[in-house]
């Protein structure tokens, strides 16, 4: 059945995460899901502004807390998974972090109507690359944050689930100051551009 083009639905977008989804320190207009809801839209989609379910310092199980306090739409056309900076900033397992990350990943394919496709794993950023890190062991923080990344990056494939990798341009931030907020840490907005034209691209591919 088509439907006529003033019946149909703007598309909807459940972004899932942490500090990095809801943009700390920038305004929420700036963070990557409101981008790439605006980039979509330059593209000619109808876009509902992005749902998120998000908050500074969740943990993968803090993550799974939060969704299960949160009332839902029946399922959305895109949703994107970027979760496990706090994991690896407190010190938590990353065998335990597998566990969580793949029963999140199932919900989130769970939201998409059963469409691994259009469901995006977006792979942590190196915080250790920031001004904040300064005095920290960075080299340390990069190898913790790749094998977290290894680790979401090899069960989004297990479930067919496209992966946009954002974490070596992220790296860039320890010669470009532009690129993180006035706190030091958190990406700026053009940070979050980059993450933006990325996921938005992906999700061109599907849409057109």
């Amino acid at each position: 059945m088509f439907h006529t083009p003033e019946k149909k639905e703007p598309l909807t977008y459940l972004a899932l995460g942490d500090s990095y989804t809801i943009g700390e320190g920038v305004p929420i207009y700036e963070s990557f899901p409101y981008q790439t809801v605006q980039l979509l839209r330059q593209q000619g989609l109808d876009v509902n502004a992005a749902e998120i379910v998000a908050k500074t310092g969740w943990t993968t199980d803090e993550l799974e807390n939060g969704i299960n306090k949160t009332q839902f739409k029946k399922q959305y056309d895109f949703v994107s998974l970027l979760i496990g900076v706090n994991n690896q900033y407190r010190g938590r397992k990353p065998d335990e972090y597998a566990i969580q990350f793949e029963n999140l990943l199932k919900k989130a394919i769970v939201f998409s109507g059963n469409k691994p496709g259009n469901v995006f794993v977006i792979s942590i950023p190196d915080w250790g690359a920031t001004p904040f890190a300064e005095g920290r062991d960075r080299e340390k923080i990069a190898t913790e944050i790749d094998a977290f990344n290894n680790i979401n990056k090899k069960i989004a494939s297990q479930y067919n689930v496209p992966y946009i990798e954002i974490t070596n341009g992220s790296r860039d931030a320890i010669s470009n100051g532009a690129l993180v907020t006035k706190d030091k840490l958190h990406p700026s907005a053009l940070e979050y551009k980059k993450w933006a034209e990325k996921l938005a691209s992906a999700m061109l591919k599907i849409k057109k």
